[in-house]
């Protein structure tokens, strides 16, 4: 999208276009922006998502799309992300993922020519570096002499174990300034020719640090806070420097609010905006930012900010279709102890309707919510799928068990050989903890998650309940792991090593792996299960939910299975995600006994 002078936003790209890359599957960073070839005119250069190729768009003849890169020899097999210009602003240089027909994608840092001759002749696209099983960030230096990147290698995760690369572009090898085995390494940015600022976690969080092209590390700015969130989606930035040299800066605990670092003073200062929380991408011009913003009373979108009065200009909003601020639940940010004294992080939505109000004495049900990732986490952000259950009289806990991020690293690494264990006992633990201080009712609770959260879903109410008892009366599993072996053995190459260090090297823990799945765990206690599944997932397939029917099937446990043609991981459509919350809500209505009203029931729009 592209706004205007005059404030209308539209469309860059010719029809049947759709910006959208699929590096590592999870994609990214799928376009860039290009100034024009006269004043007042622009161009478009993105990642094709049924091709995957990159093309061209320009103001002067925008119903054309000029393709930059040649056709795979594979459909779909060379894929680009994470775009920089060139010093000579003739190139683009990205990372491009090769998908062979034999053996695992293969990673590199190229530069793609602007000009359209690589097209028809492959070998225009220019490789600059690789060596590593994964690269982010291309980066060079404002002299155009070096570039920086960031890499690393299967088995690792990016927010486990990577490192700072630098290269001199004339030749030469590359040299590693920062990272090792116990540091995760993000977002290089050149404070000037001959030094980088860069998030590392060394700390124990992620903080930020500057380096020299020596291998010089000193801390800029020390907080048990983050300045970053994972790294699932390439191509983003949590940081940007500004023309005066300061640094405009996310940063927080369970969530980035915006703020403005002075390295030379040592002195942060939050941005007085009424944006509580923002995606971990940020750009800037002059003294503003542009931003994916959000708030709990209001619908994100992409906003400009002044980062010094806050004032913002909404360029474009997540959704016109809101109900008043009265039927949206205010959160809570809340804090558990589980069985060991850690403490659990989570946000607590009540019941909202400013027209109906539950019987006296009676605790509401409470959904409670499993985030995906699993690193990842809940943030306090609008989410009118919450405001579906919640005007209904539905409370939600949003867990944000042991492992996930935004508490530091060593909250986030109680999931390492772990995981089926610290997450479904935390949310657990969250859900006997809200009954017993009488705010849910303990006799009807559910557990609902997506991919890694429908995992620990489903494991709460399946092989964890020798260990921590039945707590739930019913479960909700979107695109959720059911048999951790099967998905070991099969899954993407993003996430080929992810389960050696949740779980452990699969030949040697398949036991435990099995142990710990949904699958083969089903009991005469295990509660009802809705499964609902996309048909072209590539990241949790099908197979997964359909190897977990039978089972339900033969322990006589109430389930219901729905599939949908046309989506993949995270539903897209909206009669999807419509039908998906009917089914859902029936479904606790039939579990946890009430009458659910679908339609006629909704929040009026404001």
């Amino acid at each position: 999208m592209r706004r205007t002078p005059d404030g209308v936003c539209a469309s860059v790209l010719p029809a049947g276009f759709e910006a959208r890359t699929r590096v590592h599957e999870y994609g990214g960073l799928s376009y860039f922006p290009l100034a024009g070839d006269k004043p007042g005119e622009w161009s478009v250069a993105f990642a094709d998502h049924a091709t995957q190729r990159l093309h061209l768009v320009r103001s002067a003849a925008a119903d054309v799309a000029v393709p930059l890169t040649p056709s795979p020899p594979v459909p779909a097999g060379l894929r680009y992300a994470d775009f920089v210009l060139s010093p000579d602003a003739t190139e683009l240089w990205c990372v491009r993922e090769s998908h062979l027909p034999q053996g695992p994608p293969r990673r590199a840092l190229v530069a793609v020519p602007l000009d359209g001759s690589a097209a028809e002749a492959p070998e225009a696209v220019r490789e600059l570096m690789c060596g590593s099983d994964f690269l982010a960030y291309p980066t060079p230096s404002p002299d155009g002499t070096h570039l920086a990147w960031i890499g690393w290698d299967r088995p690792d995760m990016p927010w486990d174990r990577s490192a700072l690369y630098v290269a001199r572009l004339d030749g030469g090898g590359a040299s590693i300034l920062l990272g090792g085995p116990r540091e995760s390494v993000l977002a290089p940015v050149w404070r000037d020719d001959g030094s980088l600022y860069v998030v590392s976690d060394r700390s124990g969080w992620w903080n930020l640090c500057l380096v020299d092209l020596a291998g010089r590390v000193e801390h800029v700015y020390e907080i048990e806070e983050e300045f970053a969130e994972p790294l699932w989606g390439l191509g983003g930035r949590p940081f940007t420097q500004l023309s005066d040299g300061r640094l405009a800066v996310l940063h927080g605990r369970g969530q980035l609010g915006l703020g403005v670092l002075d390295a030379k003073a040592n002195e942060l200062v939050d941005v007085p905006t009424t944006w509580t929380s923002f995606g971990p991408a940020l750009s800037a011009e002059g003294g503003t930012v542009c931003a994916i913003a959000h708030a709990p009373d209001k619908p994100g979108g992409v906003v400009v900010v002044d980062l010094g009065s806050g004032d913002h200009d909404l360029i474009r909003v997540e959704s016109d279709h809101v109900p008043p601020v009265s039927y949206l639940p205010v959160p809570e940010a809340v804090e558990f102890i589980d069985a060991d004294g850690q403490p659990v992080h989570a946000f607590r939505y009540p019941p909202t309707n400013p027209e109906f109000r539950g019987p006296d004495g009676e605790a509401p049900p409470y959904v409670v919510w499993a985030h995906g990732g699993p690193t990842g986490h809940g943030t306090s952000d609008l989410d009118l799928t919450k405001a579906f259950f919640t005007s209904r009289g539905i409370g939600v806990l949003d867990v944000n068990y042991g492992g996930s991020s935004g508490y530091g690293r060593t909250y986030r690494n109680r999931l390492l050989g772990n995981w089926g264990v610290t997450d479904a006992d935390d949310v657990v633990a969250a859900a006997r903890a809200l009954a017993d201080l009488g705010l849910a009712d303990g006799e009807r609770l559910a557990v609902r998650g997506g991919s890694a959260g429908g995992w620990t879903a489903l494991v709460a109410v399946t092989s964890a309940i020798p260990r921590v008892g039945a707590v739930f009366r019913a479960a909700t599993a979107y695109f959720g792991v059911t048999d951790v072996v099967t998905l070991a053995e099969h899954t993407h190459d993003f996430e080929a090593g992810y389960f050696d260090a949740l779980i452990g090297p699969l030949e040697s823990s398949a036991e435990v792996y099995r142990a710990r799945s949904p699958r083969g765990s089903i009991s005469a206690e295990t509660c009802p299960v809705l499964l609902l599944q996309g048909l072209r997932d590539p990241v949790v397939p099908p197979a997964q939910a359909v190897a977990l029917l039978g089972e339900l099937a033969d322990s006589g446990v109430d389930h219901v299975y729905l599939a949908f043609a046309g989506e993949s991981h995270g539903f897209r459509r909206a009669d999807t995600i419509r039908a998906c919350l009917e089914a859902e809500l029936g479904f606790y209505g039939r579990a946890l006994g009430f009458t659910p009203v679908v339609h006629g029931a909704s929040p009026p729009e404001g």
